[in-house]
């Protein structure tokens, strides 16, 4: 039987992505996502939330446009694995784990602030690069093919030999 490892998530960053670079060029763009649950208790009637942390980690583009245009506070929309990490504390020489989540596509919501507010311009709340930079690129160009390879649900498949 096959498995699946997906995970979507709709938060909000909790600090400016961390950004390093590999001596190949190569960029990393680490972060950290706060989703947070809201619901009414059944007893007491009060309103209740939790807060659950998500490390985040950006590869290639998709870092660079982390690190451009992401900013404490931003809300974003995220597509990607669970990934868990083997390493060793230097300090004690223990073996530690780290759970994160490989994105492999991201789309930038919210204002330009990243804070839900309304923008300062007058505009719909996005600037221009963020509307040119979603960070579904790397993926789809992925994908093109083979949805160019299925035919159409429009007229283009039928035969020419139809009896009327």
């Amino acid at each position: 039987m096959a498995s699946v490892n997906k995970v979507i998530l709709v938060g909000n960053l909790g600090r400016d992505p961390e950004m390093r670079t590999f001596p190949s060029g190569d960029q990393v763009a680490n972060v950290t996502l706060a989703t947070t649950d809201k619901w009414r208790d059944k007893q007491s009637g009060e309103p209740r939330e939790h807060t659950e942390w998500h490390r985040l980690v950006f590869n290639g583009r998709l870092a660079e446009i982390a690190g451009q245009y992401l900013r404490k506070g931003s809300q974003i929309y995220v597509e990607g694995s669970i990934r868990t990490r083997k390493w060793q504390d230097q300090q004690t020489g223990q073996d530690r784990y780290s759970t994160e989540v490989r994105v492999d596509q991201m789309q930038m919501l919210g204002s330009r602030q990243g804070m839900g507010g309304p923008s300062d311009d007058g505009g719909d709340g996005f600037d221009a690069p963020r509307r040119a930079a979603p960070a579904p690129r790397t993926a789809p160009a992925a994908r093109a093919p083979t949805a160019a390879a299925k035919p159409s649900s429009g007229f283009d498949d039928m035969d020419d030999d139809i009896p009327f």
